[in-house]
């Protein structure tokens, strides 16, 4: 009986320390002077987020808006304390001015610090902090300058081309057809990452089974269930992760293309091939001999392009190894297969269910195109079609491609809200900035439901709030890539609604039903009918 008693004791004691290590940092947020989510022991605040019970946009607009008498509130991030911010020039405070105190993000994708030759994702510019960060994103700044986005552009255009010229054959043959939207621009973005970041020539469209795509949409699989738990353990217990070398990524698309980039390397390396492509500009800064160019050229961007800082005009003062190249064709391809494609099959729904809009939109395309005089598109006419820029502002708003972005705090920081709420967030405590909420919020977009593009013309787009417009992200952290991203988007458009019009049929799902988790693809898919536009 005793015995039994013992070990009663024993478990019992087990258990409320391992309780005790799961829960005591909830109370991180009771001597604060904010409000605060409950947590639950490992999930913390986000459970039904992580057990796929309810959409992230839908997990964020209901917490943003249960808050709404403030500025800040707090919740956990699985066990990490999280402070969500909702005002926009707290988000410029935190994210700009002050970035110094802020400049790592959440190690989901892996931590840097640990080097194990399988974690790929986390040698990524995403995951990387500290010095490590500053000096990869200093290497790759120079690659995505508009100089460099000339450079490539001819071989989007030749992509794109290829792709749409099977659409048009296929319309042909058969008449006004059918295709669910995140199919086709999963396709075209595939083939344009093949073309511009590994030197491949692919067409997904025809060749439907072809080994990079295949491998590639595994890789993007973010529903899946051991995605969310590879997720987990990066945040929660990353020495094991990094002991056994469990990537994000699942150990065949991380051999796959691991193999793939290096052999073009080194056979680039070995017969000295120079080509347009990334995996050029990522020699020419393994070698140190990239740089930032003049840019002369006085051309309009886009409302969405973000703008380098000075941490990114920096020089870079260490190599980059062969792994991080690696690592940086992988975050490329991560970013562009997914948010191009997702941003493009909301873009299609969009001008499907607003006609006007599409109307609007091709007249500006025809009207480019008697421009050039019967010559491919070029990248500086991409960005005076203004038109086009207002539709995909406005896409990025109603549908940014990530709902949240994200910051640790990595020295300890006073928060003054201006409002006599000052408070310290300490070093390792995270920030959120709900995007999608924010994007949502009617005091800066009025009827933010409603698609209206003209919310960006050049008479009102200088009224909005650049810290409630985070389609890329703010600050010296922001996304690397928008400028290819926004070129090969309206590139795709320019094409294709150049040869078909969007049009609503009875599987077009208006509104489109979202999943459950972290996915932004409609559970049904989104399904619109190409229609071929007449010649002449």
């Amino acid at each position: 009986m005793e015995v039994n008693l013992f070990y009663f004791g024993a478990i019992v004691a087990i258990f409320g320390a391992l309780y005790y290590l799961l829960t005591k940092k909830h109370g991180y947020f009771h001597d604060k002077p904010i409000p605060a989510m409950g947590a639950k022991p490992i999930l913390g605040s986000i459970g039904d987020l992580m057990l796929q019970r309810v959409p992230f946009n839908t997990f964020l607009q209901a917490a943003y808006d249960k808050y709404s008498g403030v500025k800040v509130f707090g919740m956990f991030d699985l066990m990490t304390p999280t402070y969500v911010i909702r005002d926009p020039e707290l988000i410029k405070q935190v994210g700009v001015k002050d970035f110094d105190h802020f400049v790592d993000h959440e190690q989901v994708f892996g931590n840097s610090s640990y080097d194990h030759p399988n974690l790929l994702t986390g040698k990524t510019l995403f995951s990387l902090t500290g010095s490590r960060w500053k000096t990869m994103r200093a290497t790759l700044s120079p690659a995505f300058t508009g100089s460099k986005m000339r450079y490539m552009f001819e071989l989007i255009v030749e992509c794109i081309e290829r792709a749409v010229k099977y659409y048009e054959e296929e319309t042909k043959k058969k008449g006004a057809q059918v295709y669910e939207m995140k199919d086709v621009f999963s396709r075209f973005a595939n083939d344009v990452i093949a073309t511009c970041a590994f030197g491949l020539q692919v067409e997904s469209s025809r060749d439907r089974d072809n080994e990079f795509f295949v491998n590639g949409s595994k890789m993007v699989d973010f529903g899946k269930p051991s995605f969310i738990l590879r997720l987990m353990g990066h945040q929660l217990v990353p020495w094991l992760m990094a002991f056994f070398g469990w990537d994000v990524i699942d150990g065949q698309q991380n051999t796959y293309f691991k193999r793939l980039i290096m052999d073009a390397i080194k056979e680039r390396e070995h017969r000295g091939i120079v080509r347009p492509d990334m995996i050029n500009l990522l020699i020419q800064a393994k070698k140190g001999t990239l740089k930032h160019q003049q840019e002369n050229e006085q051309v309009p961007e886009g409302f969405a392009t973000v703008q380098e800082s000075e941490v990114g005009k920096s020089t870079a003062t260490t190599m980059m190894t062969d792994v991080e190249m690696v690592a940086q064709c992988l975050i490329f391809f991560l970013a562009g297969f997914d948010t191009v494609s997702t941003s493009l099959l909301y873009t299609s729904y969009e001008l499907a269910v607003n006609p006007e809009v599409q109307k609007k939109l091709y007249d500006e395309i025809q009207n480019t195109r008697t421009a050039l005089g019967g010559k491919p598109l070029t990248y500086d006419a991409v960005q005076k079609m203004k038109y086009m820029d207002m539709v995909i502002s406005e896409v990025l708003r109603k549908w940014p491609p990530i709902a949240s972005t994200d910051r640790v705090c990595t020295k300890n920081y006073v928060m003054d809200e201006g409002n006599g709420i000052k408070y310290t967030i300490e070093k390792g405590a995270a920030l959120w900035f709900p995007t999608y909420a924010l994007h949502h919020d009617p005091k800066y977009y009025p009827q933010p439901e409603k698609f209206d593009p003209e919310r960006f013309s050049d008479e009102r787009k200088g009224s909005i709030n650049t810290g409630a417009y985070l389609p890329f992200g703010i600050g010296p952290r922001n996304c690397i890539g928008s400028r290819f991203a926004l070129a090969e988007v309206k590139t795709i458009l320019y094409y294709m609604l150049g040869s078909f019009s969007f049009e609503r049929c009875s599987k077009t799902e208006v509104p489109p039903v979202m999943p459950k988790g972290f996915d932004v693809i409609p559970v049904n898919g989104m399904h619109i009918e190409f229609k071929p536009r007449p010649k002449g």
